[in-house]
């Protein structure tokens, strides 16, 4: 059996800005046992459920100035760190890692917290695997919110700014987490922030589900995932539940894919659609206030 790392909770303690409580939920993958799952979960378990979902390589730190006001004006705050990230267990072999078994993960994450009439928002991975997750329980979520993400299907060109980035990843000695959250970020990062983003990632062994990630996605035709994302757009291009779109005007990685979002789901033309300034590819770090604004009126419209 695979070995699997579980981080030190000692090394949450202390974070800037992070005093949520920590939240875990069990899940079972047949090859590896039951993997622990850590999220934040805030505000009133009454409310409406708002899922927020990270990508690569960050974890539920990246939400830490948005959870807050959403929990203020009402809504139950939801943020999952995916299987290999923040303070979830993570899988220490590289061959471990698949797209569908990432789908497979946050599904079950998921069906194991329950909620239901979901709004989601989803940002670089968060929305490579959401929106799979949307398309296989299109009945738990009310609406999405897509930033500064896409669902490739195989045959499409890489971005030169993505190319780079799998090629870093893949040849790096040590995947320096904070810094590359600082590279796709226009404000600086304080050095506190930067340790913060490190904090979980203990290990060479415990990164490498960062390290594996940009490798997944499917942009070749032959790539693994491309039957996952193929199918997930069947299901996509029916959806008739409102899909917004909030991406920033200074992220090189993901400029243009929202008008795909746009053109090729139904829901997209009943949900308002924003370019906000002043946003790099982690426009979560950038323009916390303004995705909150939208979000908020994208729930309450």
């Amino acid at each position: 059996m695979a070995a699997v790392h579980r981080t030190d909770p000692a090394r949450r303690e202390g974070l800037p800005d992070y005093p949520f409580a920590p939240q875990h939920v069990e899940i079972v993958d047949a090859e590896l046992g039951p993997l622990r799952i850590h999220y934040l979960d805030e505000g009133p378990r009454s409310a409406p459920p708002v899922v927020l979902l990270h990508g690569e390589p960050s974890w539920s730190y990246l939400y830490r100035h948005m959870i807050p006001p959403l929990a203020d004006a009402g809504l139950r705050v939801l943020a999952p760190d995916l299987v290999g990230f923040g303070f979830s267990d993570k899988p220490t072999s590289l061959d471990v890692y698949s797209y569908a078994r990432h789908v497979a993960w946050l599904t079950a994450w998921f069906e194991a917290v329950d909620p239901q009439d979901v709004t989601l928002f989803c940002q670089d991975w968060g929305g490579l695997l959401g929106l799979c997750v949307v398309a296989g329980q299109p009945r738990r979520f009310a609406r999405v919110m897509a930033a500064n993400t896409a669902l490739p299907e195989g045959g499409g060109e890489m971005p030169e700014a993505f190319a780079a980035w799998r090629k870093f990843a893949a040849t790096s000695e040590d995947l320096p987490v904070g810094q590359i959250l600082q590279g796709g970020t226009v404000r600086t990062l304080s050095d506190a922030e930067v340790a913060a983003y490190d904090a979980p990632f203990d290990s060479l062994a415990a990164k490498a589900g960062a390290r594996v990630f940009p490798a997944l996605v499917p942009i070749e035709p032959d790539a693994p995932g491309v039957a996952v994302t193929r199918a997930a757009w069947q299901v996509l291009e029916t959806l008739e539940i409102p899909f917004a779109t909030a991406f920033s005007d200074q992220d090189p990685v993901t400029a243009g894919m929202e008008t795909i979002f746009r053109e090729r789901i139904p829901g997209a033309a009943r949900a308002p659609h924003r370019r906000l300034a002043g946003g790099g590819h982690f426009l979560q770090e950038d323009v916390p206030d303004e995705l909150v604004e939208a979000l908020l009126a994208f729930v309450r419209g």
